[in-house]
């Protein structure tokens, strides 16, 4: 998976073909400068003939899953990391296996897998093609900030990584990258987003690839305001392991986060031919599962509970089809109709404690989980936006900042922001998902912040914000000390006695592309736990919130 192109042309080859796809959703949001004209022979693509401004569309569409047209989106996302955090459920034991922490490494492993191929190859390219170039000043700079923000993703779901030799096979010929330590790779991140953010000049080029803030007023203030709340993101998850240097970063960017949804990283997918545009989790779960698949009785309980407006955006109860053949024929979001399934069941198991009734509301057909509840056809379809990083995300990481460490601000001002943003972010979705100020206010009133419990209301906010970015909310979680409280599943035969996972495995695959480091990096996994799903990574120490 890490071997390069090792001549020239098929490496622009790659590249060209890529960059062309990307290119679409571009388009799609008016992006002004077209494809540079390149001679389409792929025996005479040279890098002089590459746009890089279309390899950065290339890349934020990867963070996303977009382009791997499945994989590690359906089987690790949804399969597993939304099942650990009961975002979702399933009674199925084999495509969807993490709400029951089932074995199924070959799943786990798969966004390693993928990511390496589809978002870590593209931005290392971008990342050089970029460097110590006048005119792509700028583009180099959010080549950094992206760079950092997948691997940052990838060290978080399974601890140690191959960060700095990777995806520079064609470069240093190295085509077996080594494992670097998590504790490595953080300052790492937080060094290069810190040094990019800073390093953005108004006076620099425009990237027109950018599909996150292209078309703002002000597209580098923009990307300023993101490099710095991914540095909170990233400062955050030293929480509990380096509290130290989590507050100088906090104090750092202290003012020059977002400042409003306005300010919120958005991809905004549309439809192609060949999907590499698409939205992956409406594309993969609905093709893919479409009866497998619910929303938990963790999620639908809490929203229902505190009158959450959310839900009837979010969710409804939706099953067999019209009279055309489309799904779903009924549909229903009402809020006192929803109900989650529980975490851990199967249906027609001969053990009574795992065996679950298929039908959850007798006015309901009984076919596979019908009466259960779904995600909507709001957030979950082909052209649903993938929100990436948002300012409800921020201003709940800067109040538990302030609840913490004093630092950051006012830990209630901070929280009030954040969830009136979290619930009326939901628009970006469109106008059938807008939920007005007034009744964001209203769930706020009846949700006051106590210092007392503060910290836990602000991560159970940060959790319900982050539904529909799963790895985020997992990564959240451990970090701040499993807030909110999750009541584990105990299914028979689960491989992490009994305890929500910690970690994902590495892919199978491993053994084959890159052996001598894998065994190196086993035989220090070894020696704190395996590589398991109970091995905890670095910055998840086992002691404190």
């Amino acid at each position: 998976m890490y071997k390069q192109y090792k001549d020239i042309s098929m490496k622009f080859k790659r590249i060209y073909l890529i960059a062309t796809a990307a290119f679409v959703t571009m388009a799609a949001s008016s992006c002004k400068k077209a494809l540079t004209a390149a001679n389409t022979n792929p025996d005479q693509i040279t890098a002089a003939q590459v746009n890089p401004n279309l390899l950065l569309t290339t890349v934020q569409l990867a963070y996303t899953g977009a382009p791997t047209e499945g994989g590690s989106v359906w089987v690790t996302k949804w399969g597993a990391v939304a099942g650990f955090i009961q975002h979702v459920a399933s009674t199925n034991t084999g495509f969807y296996y993490g709400d029951k922490y089932l074995n199924n490494i070959g799943a786990m492993g798969q966004t390693f897998q993928d990511n390496y191929t589809s978002a870590v190859q593209p931005v290392v390219e971008l990342y050089q093609l970029t460097a110590n170039k006048p005119q792509y000043r700028n583009l180099h700079q959010m080549a950094r900030i992206m760079k950092a923000m997948i691997f940052e993703q990838l060290t978080d779901l399974y601890g140690d990584i191959p960060y700095f030799q990777a995806g520079l096979g064609y470069y240093d010929r190295i085509y077996t990258p080594a494992y670097d330590k998590q504790q490595v790779i953080y300052p790492d991140l937080l060094k290069e987003v810190s040094q990019a953010t800073d390093s953005l000049i108004e006076s620099g080029d425009k990237p027109t690839g950018d599909i996150l803030y292209s078309q703002a007023a002000d597209q580098i203030l923009e990307w300023k305001m993101f490099g710095n709340s991914l540095l909170l993101r990233m400062a955050m998850r030293l929480t509990k392991v380096d509290p130290t240097t989590a507050q100088k970063y906090v104090t750092q960017v202290m003012g020059q986060t977002m400042q409003s949804n306005n300010d919120n990283a958005i991809v905004l997918h549309v439809l192609s031919a060949n999907s590499l545009t698409e939205n992956q989790d409406g594309a993969q779960i609905l093709s893919q599962d479409s009866v497998d698949i619910r929303l938990s009785s963790t999620i639908i309980s809490d929203m229902k509970k505190k009158n959450d407006p959310r839900l009837p955006v979010v969710t409804w109860i939706a099953y067999g089809l019209d009279n055309n053949g489309n799904f779903p024929g009924t549909a229903d979001n009402t809020p006192a109709d929803q109900i989650g399934l529980p975490p851990g069941y199967i249906i027609g198991g001969l053990n009574p404690a795992i065996n679950l009734l298929i039908a959850a509301k007798d006015s309901l057909p009984a076919e596979g989980l019908a009466g259960y509840s779904r995600l909507s056809d709001n957030v979950l379809s082909l052209n649903a936006p993938s929100l990436i990083l948002t300012y409800a995300e921020t201003e709940f990481l800067l109040a538990d900042a302030a609840q913490r460490w004093g630092v950051g601000g006012n830990a209630t001002t901070h929280y009030n922001n954040g969830v009136i943003a979290a619930i009326t972010q939901l628009a970006a979705y469109g106008p059938a998902a807008a939920i007005s100020t007034t009744d964001a206010q209203t769930y706020l009133t009846s949700q006051p912040y106590n210092s007392a419990t503060g910290l836990s209301q602000i991560n159970m906010q940060y959790w319900l914000c982050t539904l529909m970015d799963e790895y985020e909310t997992w990564a959240n979680w451990r970090r701040c000390g499993d807030l909110p409280y999750l009541k584990p599943t105990d299914y028979p035969g689960n491989i992490s006695n009994g305890t929500i996972p910690r970690r994902l495995v590495y892919p199978p695959s491993q053994k084959i592309t890159n052996l001598p480091n894998y065994n190196a990096e086993i035989a220090i996994l070894n020696q704190t736990g395996g590589d398991k799903v109970t091995t905890r990574v670095w910055w998840d120490v086992a002691s404190g919130q």
